[in-house]
């Protein structure tokens, strides 16, 4: 029976290589991995080995005869990608593993400082420690008391397979040459000129957590906030903790549809019992517990070809337990999409709106060609103005036209979920609107486009807020080609980086032992229910037990 590569399927195509029929695709090499919502396997190629299942960070593959009902789908998927002529007749030849190859001359160790701990940064340090011929030290810096970003503060509580990366991250902190160096913040605690004078080249994985502003009318009363402070509420992140969110009422609005939209929604309105069980922090379990939200309304200003959620995600959505997906507004649609995934993703909301709900269910209604227009009330949210929306083409592509059609919509929370944005590194340059550190494959540029020192970037402050977690792993290798060709080229001297150690002046530094004493602990809380961990959400009380003290 062949193998299947499932809902949590990162990206990162570890298992690309070690296919030894070359079954899986699309792979980096190819144009539209970069488009891709999830890798595939040929049904009719795949020879059972296993050995994609082996690798896989996430556990997203499996044979087909053990696929769970909630899974089954994903057999249908995986064949149908191939049936795309486009896809056919993938040569099957074996895909060697890939390992860089040092060649130049330099003496010493090659001095890396990589800013962030996310899973750009990770791949970065992987790449840079498995370049083999060249002796690498890598130190990795972190503001918070606990590394991994999002993958920690960004998947949803719910999705437990895809944190399962972490463990393999984890790795990385017992590999010779590398340091981790956590509640540092650049900028604080070292400037950005002592991080520049102490290693040969400084890659900046700062990710883009700002979130985009909509420009309308009461957009800042209570009761409105991006969904990103939300996401980092329920995920336990120290910023968020003293957040709150009025849950009292029946009805919550998403504006935006991509998948932190439909996490939000899945949240909202899920079995308590599920995220019970879940690493969900224990405030937002006690505050999702007496919620009285019912209908979650997410709001999309296109049509359902063009919705920015991937079908992986809406499958999760659609296999919540106690919740109706409603679609509306998809009959307005301009045209048959014009690519399979778009086709595919139609297909599925099709089948959702033929649904009818059940007694007690709770709703997640997918509104589509709607846009916000004003958000409603004096103190506090009362309600959201809402758009209606016609598609129209315009220079090729599809544009969504407002028709006049206003409706208000009762509410007491707006979280708004329209994209991330970055913001300005300290001593780089900066693309106020785009968001991202101006750069050429990974190598920061100045306005001009001329080289702007020794700094590079990588994951969504180098490319903006796209793709999922794999996606970062090509990033990171591009931004280590560009930067071992300047150590190559002579353009990073040897003798460039100061000697002296930093631990001397972060002596509240702590390191990978802490960590790891912060693991032990939340995993050891979650125990006794069942849950993979209770999270520590206050970063002093993270640092007294990364330092023993707890």
């Amino acid at each position: 029976m062949p193998y299947v590569i499932t809902r949590s399927c990162c990206n990162d195509a570890s298992c690309v290589p070690v296919c030894p029929v070359n079954c899986i695709h699309p792979t980096p090499d190819e144009p539209d991995y970069r488009t891709a919502e999830m890798l595939y396997i040929d049904p009719d190629v795949c020879i059972e080995c296993g050995a994609c299942m082996d690798v896989c960070p996430v556990s997203a593959i499996a044979p087909d005869y053990e696929l769970p009902e909630s899974m089954e789908r994903y057999q249908q998927i995986n064949a149908r990608y191939y049936l795309d002529p486009e896809n056919a007749d993938y040569p099957q030849t074996a895909n060697a593993p890939r390992k860089r190859e040092w060649s130049g001359d330099w003496e010493g160790p090659l001095r890396v400082a990589v800013v962030g701990s996310g899973p750009s940064a990770c791949y970065v340090a992987e790449e840079l420690l498995e370049t083999r011929g060249l002796e690498v030290n890598v130190d990795m810096f972190e503001r918070l008391p606990v590394p991994f970003g999002l993958v920690r503060y960004g998947v949803a509580p719910d999705h437990q397979d895809t944190k399962v990366v972490a463990e393999q991250f984890g790795s990385l902190f017992r590999r010779s040459g590398f340091r981790l160096f956590l509640n540092v913040e650049i900028g604080a605690d070292i400037s950005f000129e002592q991080l520049q004078d102490r290693y040969h080249a400084v890659v900046y994985a700062v990710g883009a957590m700002r979130d985009r502003r909509l420009g309308i009318e009461g957009e800042d009363l209570p009761g409105s906030h991006p969904a990103t402070d939300f996401v980092a509420w329920y995920n336990g992140h120290p910023d968020a903790a003293d957040h709150e969110f009025d849950l009292s009422g029946e009805r919550a609005v998403i504006i935006g549809n991509g998948n932190v939209a439909l996490d939000v929604a899945r949240v909202l309105t899920a079995d308590i019992a599920t995220l019970e069980r879940s690493d969900i922090a224990d405030h937002a379990l006690e505050a999702l517990r007496s919620s009285k939200i019912r209908e979650v309304v997410v709001l999309g200003r296109r049509g359902p070809a063009e919705a920015a959620f991937t079908t992986p995600e809406l499958l999760g959505l659609l296999a919540t337990r106690g919740v109706h997906v409603r679609v509306e507004g998809a009959e307005g649609a301009l045209r048959e999409p014009a690519d399979d995934i778009a086709r595919l993703k139609a297909e599925v909301l099709d089948e959702a709106a033929a649904t009818e709900p059940e007694d007690g269910d709770r709703t997640v209604t997918l509104r589509f060609l709607s846009s916000p227009a004003e958000m409603l009330g004096d103190s506090h949210v009362t309600g959201l103005r809402v758009g209606r929306n016609e598609l129209v083409e315009e220079g090729g592509r599809t544009a969504a036209h407002p028709t006049g059609e206003l409706e208000d919509l009762e509410c007491g929370l707006v979280l708004r979920s329209v994209g991330y944005f970055g913001e300005p590194v300290p001593g780089l340059p900066f693309d106020a609107d785009r968001g991202v550190v101006p750069n050429s494959e990974g190598k920061v540029v100045d306005p001009a486009g001329e080289w702007a020192g020794r700094a590079y970037v990588v994951g969504w402050i180098k490319r903006g807020p796209s793709g999922v977690i794999g996606t970062n792993k090509l990033c990171a290798q591009e931004t280590v080609a560009a930067l071992l060709h300047d150590v190559r080229e002579g353009t990073i001297p040897a003798g460039l980086a100061v000697e002296e150690d930093l631990e001397s002046l972060v002596p509240d530094r702590l390191d990978a032992a802490a960590w790891k004493r912060i693991d032990r602990h939340e995993r050891a809380a979650g125990r006794p229910d069942g849950r993979p961990r209770v999270k520590t959400v206050r970063a002093e009380d993270l640092v007294q037990i990364g330092r023993g003290d707890a």
